[in-house]
C-alpha cells in the first residue's frame, strides 16, 4: 500500500536544484556555495552569457522603478551591487533631487561572497555611472540575508528589487510575502529575472544555445560548467510569467503587470502594496 501521507509531506519538503530535487533545508546551502565559487567571474559571464544584454535589461528594470530622491531602496539577491547603483544614480537626476535627501539603497543577498565581491571591488564590471548629485558608495549599505526572512522592519523599504534572483530562491511565495510586509503603502517590487520564450520559433535556438553553450562557457571562463548547468535548469523550472504574476498577486501585491524583454528571454514583473 501506498503511504500518501507520507509522500505528501516529503513532496512538501522538496525544492527544485535545478532539474534535482534537494530538500529545503539543503537548498540554501546549495546556491551559497555555487554562486561562492563563481562570484568572482559573476558579471563577466553575464556580459559574456547575455552579450551584455543584462546591461540593457537591468536599465530597463530601473527606468520602470523611475527612482526617486530620498527613497529606501531594497535590492534582493542584489549580488555585486550594480542595480543598486544604476538605481541611485538614477535617483540623482530624478527632478527635485538638488536640496533634499538623497536615496539610500541596501543590497541584500544571501552569498557573503557576492556581497565582498561588490562591496570590495566597487563593482569593477559596472560601466562608468554618469555624474551623481552625491556619491553613490557611501550611500550602498551590504547585508548578508535570506528573502524569505527579511531582517527589515516592516513598511520600511519605498522599493524592492529584484535581478535574476527568484528562481534561486528556497520559498518564493514567503520571499513575495515577505517583500509585501517590507513595503511602505505605495511602495513597488520589481522583479528582473530570466522566463520562457513565447516566440515559438525562438524556442529551439534558445534551447541549443542554453544546454549546448552556457555550460561550456562556464566551465571556460569561471571554471564551474555544473553552475552554469543549473542556471539553465533553474529557468526552466521557473514559473511562466503568467504564473508568477498569480503568485505575486496572492502575496498581497496589486497591480501586478509583466513586460517581456527579447522575445521572453527575460521579463520583467511589477507589483505594489496598496
Amino acid at each position: 500500500m501506498i503511504d500518501t501521507a507520507t509522500g505528501a509531506r516529503e513532496a512538501a519538503d522538496a525544492a527544485d536544484f535545478g532539474f534535482t530535487r534537494v530538500t529545503r533545508a539543503a537548498k540554501p546551502a546549495l546556491v551559497r556555495g555555487l554562486f561562492g565559487r563563481v562570484a568572482g567571474r559573476y558579471d563577466l559571464m553575464n556580459d559574456l552569457m547575455s552579450g551584455g544584454a543584462h546591461r540593457a535589461w537591468k536599465h530597463a528594470l530601473v527606468d520602470w522603478l523611475n527612482p526617486r530622491p530620498g527613497w529606501r531602496l531594497v535590492d534582493l539577491a542584489g549580488g555585486t551591487g550594480d542595480v543598486a547603483r544604476l538605481a541611485l544614480a538614477r535617483s540623482d537626476r530624478a527632478p527635485g533631487a538638488s536640496g533634499g535627501p538623497a536615496a539610500t539603497a541596501l543590497v541584500l543577498d544571501a552569498t557573503p561572497a557576492m556581497l565582498s565581491q561588490g562591496r570590495d571591488h566597487g563593482g569593477a564590471m559596472m560601466p562608468r555611472l554618469a555624474a551623481t548629485a552625491t556619491p553613490v558608495e557611501p550611500r550602498l549599505t551590504w547585508l548578508a540575508g535570506e528573502a524569505e526572512r527579511l531582517p527589515l522592519r516592516t513598511a520600511s523599504a519605498d522599493a524592492i528589487t529584484c535581478a535574476f534572483g527568484l528562481r534561486n530562491m528556497t520559498d518564493l511565495d514567503a520571499a513575495l510575502a515577505e517583500c509585501h510586509r517590507v513595503l511602505r503603502p505605495g511602495g513597488r517590487f520589481l522583479a528582473l529575472e530570466l522566463s520562457h520564450v513565447a516566440l515559438p520559433l525562438l524556442r529551439p535556438l534558445y534551447d541549443a544555445y542554453s544546454f549546448g553553450v552556457l555550460p561550456r562557457l562556464g566551465g571556460l571562463v569561471a571554471g564551474d560548467a555544473p553552475a552554469y548547468r543549473y542556471l539553465v535548469e533553474s529557468i526552466r523550472r521557473f514559473p511562466p510569467q503568467d504564473q508568477l504574476a498569480r503568485r505575486m498577486a496572492a502575496a498581497g501585491l496589486g497591480r501586478v503587470t509583466w513586460r517581456n524583454l527579447m522575445g521572453g528571454i527575460a521579463a520583467l514583473h511589477s507589483g505594489w502594496r496598496l
